[in-house]
């Protein structure tokens, strides 16, 4: 199955629904940064969780940014996504091994740790929106539940899921977000409750074979699902060598010319798709170079 995303309505607009199934995303993500198999279960929770949030935003260049930081030693994870389905994250530790949870299963909790969540929202206004909440379990799907009835006043259930084979790589990935609109009314929110009560994981729909759409049909029974939108959803990273120049740039003179004077060409990894980029003394200098001229001409028309 394709990774993608669907959008939804049921009980005549009182409840919006997304759901997606990402293995593809999350095998990616595991592959171009060795996560062991707690991270991978982390990271691509959230990954997941960023492609259904991402499409959520009303504009094609805003961004939705999520970042979690814990004292766990995974201690951090950061996805990106925009509204066309791309998204891309990385964890701060990829290697963590923990022995599995009480339940038996990957100890996603423990790797996270106690920390905030944050989720921000570019949106190419002045500032970007910027929401926090302290993490509730380190398991994700419970923490972003909280951080939209706290930080978006926006009832919710989340449910998120990754599914390892034997050899480490993703069997299943994917999950959904279901809210309640204000106006709900309580008959609505009782039969969504006690549809909730019936599931037991993401992974366990995914196994059995459920589609994004069969997965919403079997969370809304009897609420008069309509799928609104499909999206395909990847993993996508949008840096390049011109990118990574002007963070070179960004540097300084003082950074830059120590650097070209050294002699020795540098590498330049970057931190969510893991590709190197590799710079010879000689393109520092030159870097350099054009840095000093912008300067020089800053300077001659500000006199």
């Amino acid at each position: 199955m394709d990774d993608y995303l669907v959008r939804a309505a049921a009980a005549d607009a009182q409840i919006r629904a997304f759901a997606c199934t990402t293995r593809g995303v999350v095998e990616r993500a595991r592959a171009a940064h060795n996560t062991s198999p707690v991270v991978t279960a982390a990271l691509g929770r959230l990954l997941s969780a960023g492609a259904m949030m991402g499409s959520m935003l009303k504009g094609d260049r805003d961004i939705l940014t999520l970042q979690i930081r814990g004292d766990g030693p995974v201690r951090g994870l950061t996805v990106t996504a925009d509204a066309r389905g791309n998204v891309k994250g990385y964890a701060e530790v990829p290697d963590v091994i923990l022995p599995a949870s009480k339940a038996g299963k990957l100890d996603v909790g423990g790797a996270v740790g106690r920390g905030r969540l944050s989720v921000i929202k570019d949106m190419g206004l002045k500032e970007p929106y910027a929401g926090q909440t302290m993490l509730q379990t380190g398991e994700i799907a419970e923490d972003l539940t909280y951080y939209f009835a706290a930080s978006e006043q926006v009832p919710s259930s989340v449910g998120l899921g990754v599914l390892m084979e034997k050899n480490n790589t993703v069997k299943q990935a994917g999950g959904f977000i279901i809210q309640m609109m204000p106006f709900a009314e309580d008959a609505v929110v009782d039969r969504l409750e006690k549809n909730l009560r019936g599931i037991r994981s993401v992974t366990d729909m995914l196994e059995q074979g459920n589609t994004p759409e069969q997965m919403l049909a079997i969370l809304l029974e009897g609420l008069k699902l309509q799928v609104t939108d499909t999206m395909p959803v990847a993993f996508s990273c949008d840096c390049s060598r011109e990118r990574i120049e002007k963070v070179l740039i960004s540097l300084g003179e003082k950074e830059l010319r120590s650097m070209a004077e050294e002699g020795e060409p540098i590498e330049v990894n970057c931190s969510f798709c893991s590709k190197h980029y590799r710079f010879a003394p000689e393109e520092l200098k030159k870097l350099y170079d054009m840095l000093c001229e912008d300067a020089r001409k800053q300077r001659e028309e500000s006199e």
